[in-house]
């Protein structure tokens, strides 16, 4: 999870603007689409539901009327008991003949029965040939009812899967029971007339009495979307429903509800008992619902992808409008490497990149402006410190030099009084030259020698000074005033304490581009802690005898400032054996001395 939050993390300001905002447009859209064709598809089914109640409404209606139309043809026959008296058979056939001929498209057979168990049909000939076992049980059952009943459906011979509408005929003198009167519908027919108003491939309907038997019937000449829809056993003729499935519809609540057929889901909508005690159901397929809002899903589709596409587009574009300044602005900040120059960035508009934009400008405006006081005070104080270093070496020169002058007036030495002055005067005149701080190694050394001679007249022949320069570093580049102070110091700390004389041998040589001095003396030596403490020297209070200990840090602090932290001094010392100073500059001719940087 981490590695993948630390890859999104790495993704671009677009590319994460351009997924929320492509992401949320989206969900948005198909969200609205989803709602707006589930609402679309409920209105439609709801419509459909209507309908179909309606539909069933009309054929209750249109079997109520059937109900009354056999109940007034039952009437008109129960008041012909005449018609059930010996020698009344012919005329009865016919008159029971010519009620058939009138609703032939209703009624299949109908049938006088006199209480002694003698029939007589509609179409006489026939039952005499094929007979009805059904009519004694009618004839049984009619003696215990009072009243028209309607029986379940049953298996006719003479009139194929038909109901029975039975009316006992009682004598009109003696109220005693006669017999009965009996139609058998034509279901196929019935079925007939109410499959006109189911005239799609995605619907039918089934008609059950309140017993679980089914009232309906097919015939081969009717489409067969009711075998496909409804569980049907084809295997017999005429097919019939399954009885599990009967039973779940019969259960099924009033209104509609769905239930599992051979090919799918199927909703049903159920009537309430009509008169005739029997259950309308209209079942509908379930795709039914969804073949007519086919036009409204292409037109959504259409208007998504087109939405999409749009989406897409203006997501990229407002990404790209709010995070290509900012990417501008990353960019540039990531160039600024020399802030010496400075990096601004074009900013025309008003909104937030655009201010954004402006306050880097002057961000940048500030840092450069502060970079140049930075430099230029560096500067001042890289020039300030020179004067300080100067101005400490010169006072400890003049302590010295006037020190041995004074001994010297001391022992009325006059000559060399005058002479040391003159060298004197010599040496301030090239230690205190303005003109520039840097001077050839020959006139460093030169000034050393004069320097030398003031020390060995108060000294006398106390130490001796050896130079020995290489030709090719007299022309060489170097501070004023880096020997003597460093000569000075081996003269007063290494050689004055020694009850011997010491040497000073100073060496020059220019190697790999580099100035190497060298300064050796055989005096006292240093041991390793006062080696350490060398160059911390600078920060002491001063001795009340002479400035002791500024030579070192003064010349390697010179130095370090003029040509760098590469340059300065090393010393190494041992006690008794003497020091060695080595000096390392680069080897430039005096006429760069002004740019060795």
């Amino acid at each position: 999870m981490k590695a993948l939050i630390s890859w999104f993390g790495s993704w671009s300001m677009l590319a994460k603007h351009f997924l929320f905002l492509s992401i949320g447009t989206l969900v948005l859209l198909g969200g609205l689409g989803w709602i707006n064709l589930r609402e679309a598809e409920g209105l439609f089914r709801r419509q459909v539901v209507s309908d179909a109640q309606i539909i069933i409404d009309r054929t209750n209606l249109y079997m109520n009327a059937y109900l009354d139309n056999v109940q007034n043809i039952l009437m008109l026959i129960s008041t012909r008991e005449d018609l059930l008296s010996d020698g009344m058979e012919k005329e009865a056939s016919d008159v029971l003949r010519s009620y058939a001929n009138m609703n032939r498209t209703l009624y299949k057979s109908l049938y006088l029965v006199g209480e002694d168990g003698h029939v007589i049909s509609n179409s006489q000939t026939t039952f005499d040939i094929i007979g009805n076992p059904q009519i004694p049980v009618l004839l049984t059952k009619a003696k215990q009812t009072y009243g028209m009943f309607i029986t379940e459906p049953y298996q006719s011979p003479m009139s194929g899967k038909t109901v029975a509408f039975v009316l006992p005929i009682q004598s009109s003198s003696t109220k005693s029971f006669k017999g009965i009167a009996v139609v058998e519908i034509d279901l196929v027919q019935l079925t007939n007339l109410i499959a006109q108003f189911m005239n799609t491939k995605n619907q039918t309907f089934a008609i059950i009495t309140n017993k679980k038997n089914v009232v309906h019937s097919f015939d081969a000449g009717l489409p067969l979307n009711s075998y496909r829809l409804l569980p049907y056993n084809t295997s017999v003729f005429p097919p019939e429903l399954d009885a599990g499935f009967v039973d779940k519809v019969s259960e099924l609540p009033l209104g509609a509800a769905e239930i599992t057929g051979p090919q799918g889901d199927l909703v049903a909508v159920k009537s309430g008992m009509n008169k005739l005690g029997w259950y309308f159901i209209a079942f509908y397929e379930n795709s039914f619902f969804y073949q007519n809002i086919r036009s409204l899903y292409r037109n959504f589709s259409t208007a998504g992808v087109f939405w999409i596409f749009l989406v897409l587009i203006s997501t990229y574009m407002i990404s790209r409008y709010i995070t290509l300044p900012v990417r501008t602005l990353v960019a540039k900040m990531d160039r600024v490497r020399d802030v010496e120059v400075l990096h601004t960035i074009h900013a025309t508009g008003n909104d937030e990149i655009g201010r954004l934009a402006r306050s880097y400008n002057a961000m940048m405006e500030r840092i450069h402006h502060l970079l140049q006081e930075t430099k230029e005070a560096e500067r001042r104080k890289k020039h300030f410190e020179l004067k300080m270093l100067q101005s400490q070496i010169a006072p400890h020169f003049l302590y010295n030099t006037l020190a041995c002058i004074s001994s010297l007036a001391k022992q009325h030495k006059i000559n060399e009084v005058r002479e040391t002055i003159k060298t004197l005067v010599g040496l301030l005149s090239f230690s205190f030259d303005k003109s520039t701080e840097f001077v050839t190694l020959a006139d460093e050394l030169e000034g050393l020698r004069m320097y030398a001679y003031i020390q060995k007249v108060r000294y006398g022949d106390k130490f001796t000074m050896e130079i020995d320069a290489a030709s090719e570093t007299q022309s060489k580049t170097i501070l004023k005033l880096t020997l003597q102070p460093l000569v000075e110091n081996a003269i007063f700390h290494g050689i004055v304490p020694l009850k011997r004389e010491g040497t000073i041998r100073i060496r020059t040589k220019c190697v790999k581009g580099k100035l190497i001095i060298t300064i050796r003396d055989n005096g006292l030596g240093m041991n390793a802690e006062v080696l350490k403490s060398l160059f911390g020297e600078r920060h002491k209070a001063p001795s009340k005898h002479r400035f002791t200990g500024i030579g070192f840090m003064n010349v390697h602090e010179r130095i370090g400032l003029h040509f760098g932290a590469e340059y300065g001094l090393s010393i190494y010392s041992l006690p008794e054996i003497g020091t060695l100073i080595r000096i390392e500059l680069p080897a430039l001719e005096h006429e760069h001395a002004e740019k060795p940087q």
